[in-house]
């Protein structure tokens, strides 16, 4: 069986939306030094799993409360 990986993390994050998408952007370049100037939301995953893991668990949590609930509402539908 092999793990299902989302297209997401491929993508490329653009800083120019916020001042602190900016901030985050540059903060993770300076940490992880990649090759080209490219941020991939899958490297901001990762460097907030190692520096912010408490914000990045509650979204966690938060999404499977949420997806279970639609479960339980799906399921009472049929």
């Amino acid at each position: 069986m092999t793990e299902a990986r989302s297209p997401e993390l491929d993508k490329v994050v653009e800083a120019d939306d916020s001042d602190l998408k900016e901030l985050f952007v540059q903060y993770i370049g300076n940490k992880l030094q990649p090759e080209t100037d490219e941020i991939t939301v899958e490297m901001a995953v990762n460097v907030l799993a190692e520096e912010f893991p408490e914000f990045l668990l509650a979204v966690a949590e938060e999404n499977f409360i949420r997806g279970y609930e639609q479960a339980v509402v799906d399921m009472d539908t049929k």
